[in-house]
């Protein structure tokens, strides 16, 4: 059956919307009609070479619909079922698994390497972080599909199988905000704003959004922000003013840069926690010296995936949207075709926060 899908030919190639053959689902497989996709900053990275996947591709791994036809073998969902897509499934066997440690299963991303799909000319496609729905519909592994919980709209559920995950899990599981701490979040783009959201609901007593783009104040206040601070080589001893000269209990880092990663371990106070989301590239080199480590007892840690089980978190921010704590839709700035992912990569690269949803 043909669909259309923004393919990318070859990495550091323009994305091109075409039609694409996408086959019935086999055993164990899922067949999924997306009703949207969100346009993380991973993908980009993904397009850019950054993080490296097999090309031609179709990436996007953010996203939400409703099964269409179901492979032998599956049981947990049938066609009907509304789900969030998984870009990481745990296999439950390896050595992380067993540890429970889920997040960082060893074979999380093998389907990436898969053929899944094929050109109109019979090209093989890979789907880029497992799910590849930047597509009408996909097709995928069993595992990699969840169900949505009741009360939670389709279309601003795609934002949990990335951002809201990985926000959410940032806070609660790797960094452990505690009530009445107070928290920076460097980055104000979509994980960004999920982390925000997430400190606000773990109880900080406050919140400091760092960015460079003074526009992107009104989002993060609206998410829970009760300060703002504009990026700069004096951030660290701004965020110290605001906090008794301490510095922040915690710091959450968005961005994956070595100067933003630097400034959040220095914005954190005497034996606090800066925890690390943003992915950057090899050429992004932080360095401590040995007296500093000591001196300040600081932990930083990195955080894959908001350190979640997505089967086991899912429900707990289905509950915080429909009690109200969350509302999905103030982590959107645009909903756009699927022509417009293109402009929201210049948009990232531009600094514009949000996410952008790509509604079918």
């Amino acid at each position: 059956m043909a669909v259309r899908a923004a393919v990318l030919p070859a990495i550091g190639a323009p994305l091109k919307i075409t039609e694409i053959e996408l086959p019935d689902p086999g055993p164990g497989q899922v067949r999924v009609r997306l009703a949207a996709a969100g346009v993380c900053h991973s993908d980009l990275s993904l397009s850019n070479g950054t993080l490296r996947v097999p090309a031609p591709v179709v990436l996007g791994h953010e996203g939400a619909g409703t099964v269409v036809a179901v492979g032998e073998g599956v049981t947990h969902v049938s066609p009907g079922t509304p789900v969030v897509l998984n870009w990481a499934p745990s296999c439950g066997t390896c050595h992380a698994c067993t540890l429970g440690e889920v997040w960082l299963c060893a074979n999380a991303l093998n389907g990436a390497a898969d053929v899944y799909a094929r050109t109109a000319d019979g090209t093989d496609l890979h789907p880029g972080l497992n799910v590849a729905a930047f597509a009408e519909e996909t097709v995928v592994a069993s595992a990699c599909v969840l169900p949505l919980p009741e009360g939670v709209p389709l279309t601003d559920a795609a934002l949990l199988g990335c951002a809201v995950l990985t926000g959410y899990g940032a806070v609660h599981h790797s960094a452990r905000v505690r009530p009445d701490e107070t928290v920076a979040v460097f980055g104000v783009g979509g994980v960004g704003l999920a982390t925000l959201h997430a400190a606000r609901i773990a109880g900080a007593s406050r919140i400091i959004a760092v960015d460079v783009s003074p526009e992107k104040e009104q989002l993060a206040r609206a998410a829970g922000a009760t300060d703002f601070v504009l990026a700069s080589d004096t951030t660290p001893r701004e965020i110290r003013a605001l906090t008794d000269k301490q510095g922040v209990d915690v710091s959450v880092e968005c961005v994956g840069r070595a100067v933003t990663i630097r400034a959040a371990w220095e914005s954190t106070r005497r034996g606090g926690r800066t925890t690390v989301v943003g992915i950057g590239g090899k050429d992004q080199e932080v360095t401590f010296n040995a007296l500093e480590i000591f001196q300040w007892g600081r932990t930083l840690s990195g955080c894959v995936y908001g350190n979640t089980d997505p089967a086991r978190d899912l429900p707990l921010l289905a509950e915080h949207v429909r009690e109200g704590r969350l509302d999905l839709s103030t982590l959107v700035t645009d909903r756009i075709a699927l022509e417009g992912i293109p402009a929201a990569f210049e948009n990232m690269l531009a600094g514009k926060g949000g996410r952008s949803l790509v509604v079918f």
